[in-house]
């Protein structure tokens, strides 16, 4: 039994606790469903590339791609060792290959290296060890062929990031089935995966401008179906987080389908099973739409849905996203829209935000202090005069001292802008005065002149 647990470590060497609970269960790790070759392979050493003269590189580098293409038995730590290494080898070359030589990915190559990679990661995914699996509370199943699943992700970025790559090529391989293959993936309860996914699919999406309407239905359906059906899916953070940068490219104004995606996807994931889990990624999405358009109907049904989200929102993930939230909240204080900027102001009378606010103030109250300040000199409506007096007063509460400064430093800066407007007042009534004093000295000589020319004549 040692031994078993022994070589189960040197394939990831921090998932001790993971192996000893899978050992009582009837597999050491998880095991993906992968096709088996018909007869044992046992793999020969290749030469080095770097030892192979620059006719023979690309005829060497396609044998090496093909050559792990073949694949092994991690459940069985002792079968195929020295096959599992020499392939093992070969990935960590290959990837230092497209990392550093150019000219290496020409357009016969696509082929084998869309090949060899769908053949290692594509694969149907084992059931979960525990039907009851809880992220927070057990450890995950994790992929016991990793040392090799590894490099090849590895591969791929290198592949996809390298300078020599070209998506007009590559489209022929990457295609619709490739893309949706990569995003059944993302339900792998290995997070080290789901990493390496995260960055794939981010820089496919960057690279591959007409897959990008088809990547962002296949999430949506992916959510759909957890939303409505499964109610379990272990990439919902990791395609939230793709989505925050995704929502941030969008351009104005904002397409109706992506109101949509927002209003009937979005908002209803914060009702979902297992929120705790991507609530953060959830809220940052929502606040990217909200900096993107503030003009969106229904503004004050955002700032609901974006109250109950905060509601169950970790005090460490919510440090994450307080910057850009309150950049928004601010903004909606603003609003000269009655009812928006008396909802936001209603954040101050939940007690799980305050004390979110309370433990972060250093932070959000130079964000707030501005609007707020100049508000209660200036708003229309008495109503949210009044509220934001309740508020400033909540916040010198948390911190007199920095309230203080930022009441001296905003009245400084007011100061100094008074005083520049004045200044700037003054220098126009001096340029009106010149340009006065000049039309006047104009008008002056030009009717020196017809003066002048007229006393010439009559002296003729």
């Amino acid at each position: 039994m040692s031994a078993a647990i022994s070589a189960a470590e040197k394939v990831d060497g921090f998932t001790r606790k993971s192996v000893r609970k899978a050992q009582r269960q009837k597999r050491s790790q998880g095991s993906s469903q992968f096709r088996s070759q018909s007869s044992q392979v046992e793999l020969s050493p290749l030469p080095q590339l770097k030892d192979a003269t620059s006719n023979e590189q690309q005829d060497l580098f396609c044998q090496k791609l093909q050559q792990c293409c073949v694949m092994f038995d991690f459940m069985d730590s002792v079968s195929d060792l020295k096959s599992k290494e020499i392939k093992r080898a070969t990935l960590n070359e290959l990837v230092e290959y497209v990392t550093t030589t150019r000219g290496v990915i020409v357009e016969s190559a696509y082929a084998d290296i869309v090949k060899m990679i769908s053949s290692n990661i594509f694969r149907t995914l084992p059931p979960s060890d525990n039907p009851d699996f809880d992220p927070e509370e057990d450890e995950p199943t994790l992929e016991a062929s990793w040392p090799h699943i590894q490099l090849v992700y590895e591969f791929f970025l290198r592949f996809l990031e390298s300078p020599d790559f070209q998506p007009s090529i590559a489209k022929r391989y990457i295609d619709q089935k490739f893309v949706q293959q990569l995003l059944e993936l993302f339900d792998s309860e290995d997070p080290r995966e789901r990493d390496f996914l995260k960055t794939v699919l981010h820089r496919i999406y960057g690279k591959f401008l007409g897959l990008r309407a088809f990547i962002r239905k296949q999430i949506n359906n992916i959510f759909l179906r957890f939303i409505y059906e499964t109610e379990h899916f272990n990439g919902v953070a990791e395609l939230l987080e793709i989505l925050g940068s995704i929502i941030n490219g969008f351009a104005l104004p904002l397409k109706g389908e992506h109101k949509q995606f927002l209003i009937k996807v979005l908002i209803p994931m914060h009702t979902a099973r297992g929120l705790a889990l991507f609530h953060a990624q959830l809220a940052y999405c929502v606040v990217q739409f909200l900096e993107k358009d503030t003009t969106l109907t229904e503004p004050v049904m955002f700032l609901g849905e974006i109250e109950e989200i905060l509601d169950v929102i970790e005090p460490t993930q919510f440090k994450k996203i307080e910057e850009p939230l309150f950049k928004q909240i601010s903004k909606c204080v603003s609003s000269s829209h009655f009812q928006v900027a008396e909802r936001a102001l209603y954040f101050w009378n939940n007690e799980y935000i305050l004390s979110l606010i309370e433990e972060n103030i250093d932070k959000i109250l130079p964000i707030m202090f501005g609007s707020l300040y100049k508000i209660s000199k200036e708003h229309w409506n008495p109503t949210i005069v009044a509220l934001v007096y309740n508020v400033l007063k909540t916040l010198m509460e948390m911190n007199g001292k920095l309230f203080d400064e930022l009441t001296s430093s905003y009245k400084a800066e007011r100061q100094r802008e008074k005083k520049k407007d004045l200044e700037r007042e003054e220098l126009w009534r001096k340029l009106d005065e010149l340009k006065l004093k000049t039309t006047l000295a104009e008008k002056q000589n030009s009717a020196h002149s017809v003066l002048n020319a007229h006393n010439s004549t009559s002296a003729k």
